[in-house]
């Protein structure tokens, strides 16, 4: 638990003060700041003079409804987490929130203890993540990739090494020291959409059918709604979201074609494939370099820009005499 000058604050809105009394109750003594305000105008003052990491709002107030309020403070304070209290008959309006990334989660009344320790505990987790990307910490960044590998044994060190190979791409064409940094940290994140993809998908021993690939199809905009969140540069945004578009129009998720894809994504994708192609995987043996050099050959032109395969290539070539 966080000690006591690190506690982060939570705030709970509720024009029933009984909830507001027993929520107290439920999360004293659990190594937050605990704040109640029994109204919307009331919880955005609070919001707009002190950093409050999760706020939890009823939706069902007189004056001013919680969707209302938690639009207003996405406004106000972008890393504060939102949490969403709703009865039953309101779901469908919670479920279009959570969709339009509006709301965060949603906790049904009458809530049950576990499931509100739960939410607030994963808001907690969401915001202290979000507020190590915006500080470009880069032991945090670097560990979150390590996070996302975890999900899927058979990629252990890949973002690492995307890193480091796109560097060395990047270098080639001119890159500036700054756009460098940024493609680091884009090579580190390229997959962090991931973490809302299900285990039982990533590491299926088999081909994936239809619908479970339209699930991997959505990392890349999970993964840009996070960076973006963050704060994080557009460089960063651009490689996480396009770094599945093709050269030749085919990729996801918006079937970019040739320079319409940004030339940061365009590098992450070339180490990316590279480097993903010498991995074993649960369904095939990685590549030797000589089958990795002939496939990046014959993905010229279509997945990948013939410039960024030659450079790809002279660097392979480079560390191979340095290798011996």
């Amino acid at each position: 638990m966080p000690n006591k000058q690190e506690r982060e604050t939570i705030l709970f809105v509720d024009d029933e003060r009984s909830y507001l009394a027993y929520t107290r109750g439920v999360f004293e003594n659990r190594g937050l700041n605990v704040l109640t305000a029994a109204s919307a105008l009331e919880a955005l003052k609070i919001v707009e003079e002190q950093n409050v990491a999760v706020v939890i709002s009823d939706n069902e107030m007189p004056g001013m409804r919680g969707i209302e309020l938690l639009s207003k403070i996405k406004e106000v304070s972008p890393h504060t987490v939102k949490i969403m209290m709703t009865g039953s008959a309101d779901l469908s309006t919670t479920l279009a929130a959570i969709n339009s990334g509006e709301v965060f989660r949603f906790v049904l009344k009458p809530w049950k203890k576990a499931d509100m320790l739960r939410a607030v505990k994963d808001g907690i987790r969401r915001y202290r993540v979000l507020q190590s990307l915006k500080r470009e910490d880069e032991f945090i960044l670097f560990s979150l990739a390590q996070t996302i590998e975890l999900k899927d044994a058979s990629t252990k060190g890949h973002c690492d090494r995307v890193a480091t190979l796109a560097i060395k791409i990047a270098e080639r064409l001119g890159v500036s020291e700054e756009i460098k940094q940024e493609i680091r940290y884009g090579s580190w994140l390229h997959d962090c959409g991931k973490i809302g993809v299900p285990e039982a998908i990533l590491n299926a021993e088999r081909g994936l059918t239809d619908e479970e690939f339209q699930v991997v199809m959505k990392h890349p905009e999970w993964g840009c709604e996070v960076v973006r969140k963050a704060n994080l540069s557009k460089t960063v945004q651009n490689i996480v979201l396009y770094h599945h578009e093709r050269y030749d129009g085919k990729g996801y998720p918006q079937k970019l074609d040739g320079d319409r894809i940004p030339i940061e994504a365009q590098i992450v994708a070339t180490a990316d494939i590279c480097d993903a192609l010498t991995m074993d995987r649960p369904y095939r043996k990685g590549f030797t370099r000589d089958e990795t050099i002939g496939t990046m050959n014959e993905m010229k032109g279509n997945h990948l820009a013939p410039r960024l395969v030659e450079v790809l290539l002279e660097v392979l070539a480079e560390e191979a005499e340095v290798q011996g």
